[in-house]
């Protein structure tokens, strides 16, 4: 009789476990509340970049020096709740820790490199397989900086992912424009990163793999996981609101809200939410032919199946705390200066708006492996800003992990077990 694996979230990290538990042999059910790749969840709403190279945490060495100035500015990159901020400040002290020396932030890189590399062949092969071949993008991303000195500013950031083999052209001036005619002129430089991709829908990404699992035998819960049942340590059944569900084993992968599903498991993990906004024009031109990051405001601009999506900036606040939709506002104002042409073709019936919480830990990388109280839980939760690009290699790694194989990458820096120094 195979294993049954109980899987708690079917965000893309959930469901991209449960397609390769299932392609290894393994009995899967699949817990969720809500329906599998709606706006409940992170993955819906993010710029759907597959960025093998998005391998440097948010913080960096000196960034306290830049946040002042951009909690003042009304369309920077941070904003915090003041009256989350007391909450906050353990978690903000260790983020900023996190990335204090040159060295912590290489260690960071190799860590997510050997997590991200090859993301967009990974995503390839799952949406073959499950017949959505045609939701996974070549296109290669870009970088855009309005002056090549802004660049040669970030020249130590290149320098690590040039050392962890990523590759690149450098545009600049008429060159950039020629591959992006629609790019305001205030940008004069861009770096397209080759071997990345895309997904265009993301949604429908998810939808369409954990359809797939159920296809294959797969089962999928809407319930709320409660407590975590043991008898010696391992395993016996989780208890939901809408009763107890039996299994061998479980893989926490809720997400923002896995920190008390970890501390039942013997980890207390330092899991916060870097809420993030996204805005949407329903409209099938006007903006980039290639995925854009613009590097001085910290938006990704998306061509997607369901419009141009931007995407990006950070606030920290309660997981739960009411949206701010003066952040989304904010989006569109970008939006309509980054592609002036784009603004002639926005109409209020023609866009979308939607808040998402990124599951974040202080030095950027996730939780995956075995927990505290043994083999029969598995941590995959915290990706923060890589959680789509992230999530087929660390499926896998669950998987291999479940079947007791050798996993494809050294696990050790993505351990739970990191935060009780």
């Amino acid at each position: 009789m195979s294993k049954h694996v109980l899987i708690i979230g079917a965000g893309v990290v959930g469901a991209a476990t449960a397609h390769h538990c299932l392609q290894a042999g393994l009995k899967v059910t699949l817990l969720d509340p809500g329906e599998p790749g709606q706006s409940h969840a992170a993955s819906f709403g993010n710029a759907g970049w597959l960025s093998s190279h998005s391998i440097l945490p948010p913080a960096y060495p000196g960034v306290w020096k830049q946040i002042p100035k951009w909690l003042l500015d009304p369309q920077g990159p941070l904003t915090v709740r003041l009256r989350y901020l007391p909450k906050a400040l353990p978690w903000l002290k260790d983020y900023l820790a996190s990335a204090w020396t040159y060295q912590q932030l290489k260690d960071t890189s190799v860590a997510l490199r050997a997590l991200l590399r090859d993301a967009p062949n990974l995503h390839k092969q799952i949406a073959l397989a499950i017949g959505a071949g045609d939701l996974i993008s070549a296109q290669e991303l870009l970088h855009t900086y309005p002056k090549e000195s802004d660049y040669v500013a970030d020249a130590r950031a290149w320098k690590l992912r040039q050392e962890a083999g990523v590759t690149w052209t450098t545009y600049s001036n008429n060159k950039l424009h020629e591959l992006e005619p629609r790019l305001s002129p205030r940008y004069q430089f861009g770096v397209l990163v080759h071997d990345t991709g895309y997904c265009i829908n993301p949604s429908a990404y998810v939808q369409a793999i954990v359809n797939n699992a159920l296809k294959l035998g797969g089962h999928l819960i809407k319930a709320s996981a409660k407590t975590l049942n043991y008898r010696n340590n391992f395993i016996t059944s989780v208890s939901t609101d809408q009763g107890d569900i039996e299994c061998d084993a479980i893989v926490i992968a809720a997400g923002a809200r896995a920190k008390e599903l970890a501390r039942q498991a013997g980890d207390d993990v330092p899991l916060a939410t870097e809420r993030g906004y996204h805005y949407v024009v329903q409209v099938p031109n006007g903006g980039p032919n290639h995925p854009t990051m613009f590097m001085d405001r910290k938006v990704v601009v998306t061509p997607m199946e369901t419009g141009i999506r931007i995407a990006g900036q950070v606030e920290i606040a309660g997981l739960d705390d009411v949206p701010n939709w003066q952040r989304a506002e904010i989006l569109r104002q970008h939006l309509a200066t980054l592609y002036p042409d784009l603004a002639k073709h926005i109409a209020n019936d023609q866009i979308s708006v939607w808040l998402g919480r990124r599951p974040s830990l202080p030095d950027g990388l996730p939780c995956i492996g075995f927990s505290s109280r043994g083999p029969s839980v598995i941590h995959a939760y915290g990706h923060g800003h890589v959680g789509l690009a992230g999530s087929a290699r660390t499926g896998r790694v669950v998987s291999q992990l479940l079947t007791n194989t050798r996993p494809d990458i050294d696990l050790k820096p993505y351990s739970a077990q990191r935060f009780l120094a």
